[in-house]
């Protein structure tokens, strides 16, 4: 028995009513599809946490800009359907494009500071359309908790504000990065990579290990100091082009000139080609 795979959101929105209504707690692990053992980490700890797991998969095109990679972003149903299955998935909500967006549709959800910084500056359409998508996914599925990866934490901090903000009863859960053996961190945008860029890539992980070292073992906690240990590191290292490495809270997501302990969230993105990948840590 596979998941239940649901297209039209008023067919999710009634399954999602009639379980609540029998007082089963609800879990949505929303996703773009493409689904890998990072994803898999979050319908496992969605399976824990609920009676009714849903996987949400939709390429969004509201998170695109024009220039981005909407049409080469892997689609990969049918393997998704897989792992959903083999991880107990109960619902797999797969609606069409005119569906989440039908003819006229004109609303959007922004979270105004916290989408500025970090991948806004380059994407500043980007959080406005994952805000919108994931405030429509939550009304259509009414989770008690949604599960989010820390390797995009500018993206959880917004849905957790998000949520605050907006008071919708839903328990925003972290759950941590998922790495290759070598400390890449996993995405669909890994298999755009040529075998050089990959072999490379791991320099992102490997410099902000390194930025943790010179923190807890050299006590340095001028942000400048670190940035600058990261950017060198990178540039040595790799042929990876610097989109940004920045130093913030991880409350507010503004830059830091000291290391907050336990409230610093160091982040960057990096291009290979026209691959962008990203990676943090907090400390």
């Amino acid at each position: 028995m596979g998941p239940e795979i649901v297209r039209e959101a008023q067919q999710m929105q009634r399954l999602a009513t009639r379980h609540r209504r029998k007082g089963r707690r609800i879990a949505v692990v929303p996703t773009m599809g493409a689904l890998h053992e990072g994803h898999r980490a979050l319908i496992r700890e969605g399976r824990r946490r609920s009676d009714v797991l849903v996987v949400t998969i939709f390429v969004n095109p509201a998170q695109f800009a024009p220039h981005e990679d909407l049409a080469r972003y892997p689609r990969t149903f049918d393997a998704d359907l897989s792992m959903c299955r083999d991880e107990g998935v109960d619902f797999v909500f797969a609606p069409s494009d005119e569906t989440m967006y039908p003819p006229g549709y004109g609303t959007y959800v922004t979270v105004e500071d916290l989408s500025k910084g970090l991948c806004g500056k380059s994407r500043p359409t980007h959080f406005r359309g994952v805000a919108t998508v994931v405030t429509k996914l939550f009304l259509l599925t009414q989770p008690d908790a949604a599960i989010f990866g820390w390797k995009d934490a500018q993206q959880l901090v917004i849905i957790r504000r998000m949520a605050r903000d907006l008071h919708i009863p839903v328990e925003i859960v972290p759950v941590e990065t998922v790495r290759d053996a070598d400390g890449l961190a996993l995405s669909s945008r890994n298999k755009y990579l040529s075998p050089e860029e990959r072999a490379e890539a791991p320099v992102l992980c490997r410099s902000l290990q390194n930025a943790r070292m010179l923190i807890e073992k050299e006590d340095i906690r001028d942000t400048a100091v670190l940035r600058r240990a990261i950017t060198g590191q990178i540039e040595r290292e790799s042929k990876g082009r610097i989109d940004y490495v920045e130093i913030v809270s991880l409350q507010t997501l503004e830059p830091l000139a000291q290391i907050a302990r336990d409230n610093t969230l160091i982040a960057l993105a990096c291009y290979w080609g026209s691959t962008r990948l990203i990676d943090n840590i907090r400390v």
